[in-house]
């Protein structure tokens, strides 16, 4: 994982030793996967939809160890419309598989052998020639099962893409809060999530207008989570996209991962790999998605489109307890400018879309 420079004197760590949750957190792992081992539990790996161009694809999965209380998530990956209570503490009792080894297979013809992280995630990006549009992808664990997915390949002329952010933009999490988001992620079941109004309209709209258009989820939330959001995303009506999120605990020299870092990087990455798309970039005002967004189009303002932000209601508001920091009153003013826009819900958002020509 890469870890930031800037980071902040109250969460860098001197030094690997120093970081005893660090230390701590790899016994404790090691021995649940050394448990798993003498066990004979099955080893899975969990494929999520990935993205590309035509001249090269990024694959997103995890491998695990399928443990009793995950099994029940993981065998109910695709089964949507199931009504099933799950609650999301399951997720979190998987094992993941250290370096495990995966065979990468893309339409029965390109074979890659890669390796797994540290926490069991596969993010690779190959060389590879593909036609736009959707192609199969599976996933083949050595010592275990295999998964498909897909890729979704970009076309050379696409010049709009979509990324939204998902705790209080496509669902109502009240998530700035500790405790609110710890009940949230691991206690409250999927069903009783409650998608924000208008939001999946707005999303299947924009699908519809730009059908050839990357789609992209960014959390700071834990790849965990995956199977839960897709399952949610898809009981109501969201396009299918890539989840872009993040690993979860303390790393080597941090007591705690940057969620707003994660959020500049990625869209660092996507202006990179995509520079000649404009991105419709949405998210909300209760944790850092303003700052982010705005700094994310005064350093590339040849790749915003239009910045959505959703208000928290009042209620959500004294929950989520949102704090909004321009860092740079700069950047404040140029997107307000150019590229902003704020609404309660995606039914205002539409009209303003509407008018701006992208929808």
């Amino acid at each position: 994982m890469n870890t930031p420079n800037n980071q902040t004197p109250t969460t860098k760590i001197k030094n690997e030793a120093d970081n005893i949750a660090y230390r701590i957190g790899n016994k404790i792992h090691d021995w649940r996967e050394n448990r798993a081992r003498e066990k004979g539990l099955e080893r899975v790996v969990v494929a999520n939809q990935g993205y590309g161009s035509t001249s090269w694809v990024r694959v997103l999965g995890r491998a695990l160890y399928k443990t009793d209380g995950f099994e029940e998530i993981f065998d109910s990956i695709t089964q949507a419309s199931s009504t099933e209570t799950l609650r999301g503490w399951r997720s979190f009792t998987s094992i993941a598989i250290r370096h495990a080894a995966v065979k990468v297979i893309i339409d029965d013809q390109h074979e890659f052998t890669i390796t797994a992280d540290e926490g069991g995630v596969i993010d690779v990006k190959l060389a590879v020639n593909l036609e736009p549009g959707m192609h199969k992808v599976v996933l083949d664990l050595e010592d275990g099962d295999s998964s498909e997915t897909e890729v979704f390949v970009v076309p050379d002329d696409q010049r709009i893409g979509i990324l939204s952010d998902i705790d209080d933009t496509v669902m109502v999490t009240a998530l700035p809060r500790p405790m609110l988001a710890a009940w949230n992620s691991f206690v409250v079941d999927e069903h009783a999530r409650t998608p924000t109004p208008g939001m999946s309209v707005l999303m299947d709209r924009l699908h519809q207008k730009h059908p050839q258009a990357p789609i992209m989820y960014l959390s700071t939330g834990a790849w965990n989570i995956t199977p839960t959001l897709t399952r949610f995303l898809s009981r109501n009506g969201y396009p299918k996209g890539t989840f872009l999120l993040t690993d979860w605990g303390p790393t080597a020299d941090r007591w705690f991962r940057s969620g707003a870092q994660h959020k500049v990087n990625t869209l660092k990455r996507l202006a990179e790999e995509f520079p000649n798309i404009k991105w419709i970039l949405i998210g909300d005002d209760g944790q850092r998605d303003p700052d982010v967004y705005s700094g994310f189009a005064v350093r590339y303002p040849q790749n915003v489109a239009s910045i959505l932000i959703r208000n928290l209601t009042v209620g959500e508001s004294v929950l989520a307890n949102p704090a909004r920091v321009w860092a740079d009153n700069r950047s404040k003013q140029i997107t307000r400018e150019k590229f902003w826009n704020e609404a309660n819900d995606g039914t205002t958002f539409r009209h303003e879309l509407e008018k701006d020509g992208l929808l």
